[in-house]
């Protein structure tokens, strides 16, 4: 009892405990960003990030750090770099942030002054004070000031639609058109509801094949470069922009008028304006019969992943076409991906010798980008 009484603290008298030491948090810039070399020096904080480039090393990001103080004996000593998060080095310093979706092959410097932090490119002399955008953005942005002209040259869409370079046709199926008005929308969201685009020009009542122009692209994967309806066998010798019902091309430009469609559903269709009210009548009974679901995670989802299950190698997973038949009437619709996804883009008549139409192409996006 005494031995236990010799230990026992006094009333007030406090324990002595080291406080708990907690490592600062690190905050992520860029999830995933992957692993980089970094000099323990600027690790350390005996030295500031001074050079900066990117290999293609096998190993991480291939991104380097070297700190103003390192000499070549100091970095030749593998003891002296260690391998850390790329958030690690942006935390010490962010403008490493701008400069991470350059390519490999990068060589910069890093400068700090009066006018801010930035990069110097050492191969060209170009200051980098803007954050670098992803590949995919760029491809994005250049192609979407590509869209939507009021004509091209007729080598673009020759182009198009021949098994050459990037590109590989395919023919989805014959689509019908049984009063040969033509609408073109979004299946998902528009079809059949006042916001499709209804065209001027009309065709002959019938049934003709879509086709697609599919790009293998090395920056964006498969994507669908263009939709073609196949109106006739004659050549189109000339292309014009497929104005809305009611107006002329001398109408573009004018308050009011446009000659494009919008796709918010990441798909597009051409139909038949009679065609797309029966379809908007079948998906609106569809959705009064299974009020909690959607049309097109419920009901189409499963027919575009088995159109990629037929045919994997020009689509990506999900399914990017889809040939479908209206279960009451039995009319077909042709549905595909829209290139890069939502937006607005145009149709174009390919029209012949004779001035009557022998195509419509919509274009999505231009295969020299990819």
């Amino acid at each position: 009892m005494g031995l236990f009484n010799s230990k026992k603290k006094k009333e007030n008298e406090t324990e002595d405990v080291k406080p708990e030491v907690r490592k600062p948090e690190i905050k992520q810039y860029i999830e995933g960003a992957g692993e980089s070399i970094v000099s323990r020096s600027i690790l350390e904080g005996s030295s500031r990030l001074k050079w900066f480039f990117r290999q293609n090393s096998g190993h991480g990001n291939g991104w380097i750090a070297f700190g103003d103080r390192d000499t070549q004996e100091y970095v030749d000593n593998p003891d002296n770099m260690a391998v850390v998060d790329f958030n690690v080095l942006a935390n010490l310093e962010p403008a490493v942030v701008n400069v991470f979706h350059m390519p490999c092959g990068a060589d910069l410097e890093f400068r700090s002054d009066a006018s801010g932090s930035y990069f110097v490119d050492t191969r060209t002399g170009e200051e980098i004070r803007e954050q670098v955008k992803t590949p995919l953005q760029a491809v994005f942005e250049e192609n979407l000031k590509f869209l939507n002209k009021e004509t091209y040259p007729e080598d673009f869409f020759q182009g198009l639609f021949q098994n050459r370079g990037r590109t590989e046709i395919y023919t989805v199926g014959k689509a019908d058109f049984p009063t040969g008005e033509i609408v073109l929308a979004d299946p998902i969201v528009y079809l059949g509801s006042k916001y499709m685009v209804t065209l001027e020009q009309k065709i002959p009542a019938g049934s003709y094949p879509v086709e697609l122009s599919i790009c293998h692209s090395d920056k964006v994967g498969l994507r669908v470069a263009a939709a073609r309806l196949r109106v006739s066998s004659k050549t189109a010798v000339h292309h014009e922009i497929a104005m809305p019902k009611g107006n002329s091309r001398e109408d573009l430009g004018k308050p009011g008028v446009w000659a494009f469609f919008g796709v918010d559903a990441g798909l597009a269709c051409i139909s038949d304006a009679e065609v797309a009210a029966k379809y908007r009548a079948f998906i609106t009974r569809w959705k009064q019969e299974n009020p909690d679901k959607n049309e097109y995670y419920d009901y189409f989802a499963a027919l575009f992943r088995k159109s990629y299950e037929m045919c994997p190698g020009l689509q990506r997973e999900s399914g990017d076409f889809l040939l479908w038949q209206i279960p009451d009437t039995g009319e077909k619709v042709a549905m595909f991906a829209s290139g890069m996804g939502d937006g607005i883009y145009s149709g174009y008549w390919g029209m012949d010798e004779k001035g009557q139409p022998a195509e419509l192409v919509i274009p999505f996006l231009n295969p020299e980008y990819m």
